[in-house]
């Protein structure tokens, strides 16, 4: 009895901080997949919020994205889109072409423009400081998406609401799929890119579940995801020749990193199915759930409902026009495997859950 309850104490840990006093002992593998049966279920129900303000009218939003180019962002973007239309809202949409400066000066001219309010799709916070107090200096709300570690207004309370779906859950739930599905002894290489600290702190949580449950982190890779196409060819050979058979997983930030590591692992004689197996902790891109359903090294995305979170960004916006908290709301992760790739939007290449979100939304702006 005692055991067990140390043994859940220390799983908490893991969940929640990311440590623990010594690898988790005991049923490791059982807590572990509890956890992975509970983000792989269908995601079939409403748990988001039915009451809010009706649909403020004529409003003109500025969206600025990262990189229109990111699958995820795109995906955030069109759910945007999609809603503003529903709520009666126009939107303009400014490209921050995945670097610094060009970012910035989009920024800048989002801000020129006086819309009602900037919605920052993939915006690194801290990064864009200056200009995110600019904007509040100008008194236009703001609502982002994966530009701040936790979901909800930000500490400096010049963001309403950043959404994302929990990363912490999102790393964690990836780690734990890799354990068992390397029978307890994974070796596993992480990349991440320190340009974004939400990226870093994934990484981080993997790198200690991994860790905590008795695996081995073999290396952590810090590569810019801008620079994945020139950069993940030869790095993906360098790490075979490295590691050889020590390489069971990979765990990336999201599913970008894959895109551009299959033709090395192919010509360097790995079948589609690894190892080393390839897990994504964060985004669902396309060619993600190609990857999965083909069984082409990729088995596992943690994807992120960008439509539905689109639409939220919306509905938390039109909360912040009417002068209302946010929704406290905090959209369902999903690890989608071949096992349950054709439910919740995966006939389309997508996590679009079947839980009728659309119609909720459209009831709260409606006055329903």
């Amino acid at each position: 009895m005692i055991s067990n309850i140390l043994r859940l104490l220390q799983l908490v840990l893991v969940l929640t901080f990311g440590c623990a006093p010594s690898p988790l002992q005991g049923d490791a593998a059982t807590d572990a997949k509890a956890i992975v049966e509970k983000y792989t279920a269908r995601v079939d129900q409403w748990d988001g919020p039915t009451t809010g303000p009706k649909g403020s009218k004529g409003k003109n939003i500025a969206i600025l994205a990262t990189s229109m180019v990111n699958s995820g962002v795109l995906g955030v973007v069109k759910g945007m889109e999609e809603a503003a239309e529903t709520i009666g809202w126009q939107v303009q949409i400014l490209d921050g072409r995945g670097s610094v400066s060009a970012t910035t000066a989009a920024f800048n001219q989002a801000i020129a423009l006086k819309p009602d309010a900037i919605a920052l799709i993939g915006i690194d916070l801290t990064e864009q400081k200056a200009s995110v107090e600019a904007a509040a200096k100008a008194n236009i709300p703001m609502v982002s998406w994966h530009s701040a570690t936790l979901n909800g207004p930000t500490e400096d309370g010049l963001v309403f609401a950043n959404i994302t779906s929990d990363p912490m859950g999102v790393a964690t739930s990836a780690a734990m799929w890799v354990y068992l599905d390397a029978h307890s002894k994974p070796g596993v290489i992480i990349f991440t890119d320190s340009t974004y600290s939400f990226a870093i702190a994934k990484a981080k949580k993997m790198k200690d579940t991994i860790e905590l449950l008795g695996g081995k982190v073999l290396e952590w890779v810090d590569t810019p995801m801008t620079d994945t196409s020139t950069r993940m060819p030869q790095l993906t050979v360098s790490l075979l020749q490295k590691y050889g058979a020590e390489w069971t997983h990979s765990l990336a930030v999201n599913d970008l990193y894959y895109d551009f590591m299959s033709p090395s692992l192919a010509s360097s004689g790995i079948l589609g199915a690894g190892p080393p197996v390839n897990v994504a902790a964060g985004d669902g891109s396309e060619s993600a759930y190609q990857r999965i359903r083909s069984g082409q090294y990729q088995a596992v995305t943690v994807a992120d409902p960008l439509n539905l979170q689109g639409w939220q960004l919306v509905d938390e916006l039109n909360r912040a026009f009417s002068k209302q908290p946010w929704s406290g709301y905090h959209s369902p992760l999903h690890l989608v495997t071949i096992q349950n790739i054709a439910f919740d939007g995966g006939i389309n290449d997508k996590f679009d859950p079947a839980n009728g979100y659309r119609e909720q939304y459209k009831r709260i702006w409606q006055g329903l």
